[in-house]
């Protein structure tokens, strides 16, 4: 097992290697950088001409070793992050790339992995069910359910939840995580439940996206674990329908969803952003848009590294919980070693 793991850590790294060229060459493939920003920004709100804002930019591009090749300027940002944990100057933000990240990342991590862990409850419980009722009324309802779920936009249904709030409920608090009250306050039970008031819908819509997922696979996997001649010789045996469910059928049934664990943390990351993009949450997915916009080259560029890092992450912890939960995998890499 060592071995597997320092063998799928290299491999991830060199995979990882190869993602931030590909990420960095296609962020800059657009024309323009935020040089542009800085000239428009100097004629649209500072009047000066174009000619003056021209220059602007170009001594903008010049201190800030943007007119630099783009493998040069690859090179620089790795480099930084490989021999120094630099990710760079934020243009936009005026600060370190890392202020931005230790400043969005947690919260981003926090809300989706709240949703992972609703989804992933509700999702399998709402799956036993179904499967264990098949045909009936609930298995028809939480089948509807979990069409619904994948197949409605996340997007959509966060425009509907802003428009219900602000236009049928007067809540003029949306895009923030608490009110003003508690923003700077320390935490207490009122902050908590404040912020449980402003951040329910992004968790629901998220939840619900994952849930669907969850719920849909354990039911068509329990339905054909069911019907595999061990739990037929479980049953033979008189164990009870509860235990034969639960002792035999449902961690067999659970293969699949383990290994979703390993792209599960970018799919919930993914989901917040969407619903975050749209109440202007100060997350991960408002700065991502925000920074291609004005061509913040160094925050996208680390944002998206960092997410293709938590996908080979969440590979290898997903490998590692089959090994635990499946005894075959164990002797497996037993006998390959």
């Amino acid at each position: 097992m060592a071995r597997f793991l320092f063998n799928r850590i290299m491999s991830g790294l060199m995979l990882l290697f190869v993602l931030s060229i590909v990420t960095f060459a296609i962020i800059q493939a657009p024309p323009g950088d935020y040089s542009d920003y800085i000239r428009s920004q100097a004629i649209n709100q500072g009047g000066a001409s174009f000619e003056q804002a021209d220059r602007q930019a170009q001594a903008y591009r010049e201190s800030h070793g943007l007119d630099d090749p783009l493998p040069l300027q690859y090179v620089n940002w790795i480099t930084g992050i490989v021999f120094h944990g630099d990710f760079g100057q934020s243009l936009y933000y005026n600060k370190p790339v890392s202020d931005v990240v230790a400043e969005r990342l947690p919260r981003t991590l926090a809300l989706a992995l709240t949703c992972h862990i609703l989804a992933s409850i509700f999702g399998i419980g709402f799956g036993i069910v179904a499967a264990t009722r098949q045909y009936s009324w609930i298995d028809t309802a939480l089948s509807g359910v979990a069409f619904l779920g994948m197949t409605v936009p996340r997007f959509l249904m966060a425009l509907i939840i802003v428009y219900v709030l602000v236009f049928h409920f007067d809540v003029n608090e949306v895009g923030s995580f608490f009110s003003p009250q508690y923003g700077g306050a320390p935490w207490s039970w009122g902050k908590f439940t404040n912020l449980v008031h402003h951040i329910w819908p992004v968790v629901a819509i998220a939840t619900f996206g994952g849930l669907a997922y969850n719920m849909r696979v354990m039911r068509g996997n329990l339905l054909d674990t069911l019907n595999m001649q061990y739990v037929e010789t479980a049953r033979a045996k008189g164990l009870s329908e509860r235990k034969v469910i639960m002792r035999h059928a449902v961690p067999n049934a659970l293969h699949p969803l383990v290994m979703y664990q390993g792209v599960v943390l970018p799919y919930m990351l993914t989901g917040e952003i969407e619903v975050a993009i749209i109440f202007a949450l100060p997350t991960v997915g408002p700065a991502i848009v925000g920074s291609m916009q004005v061509g913040d080259v160094y925050v996208t560029a680390t944002f998206m590294l960092l997410l293709s890092a938590m996908l080979l992450i969440g590979n290898i912890i997903a490998d590692l919980l089959l090994v635990a939960l499946d005894p075959r995998v164990r002797q497996t890499g037993r006998a390959s070693a």
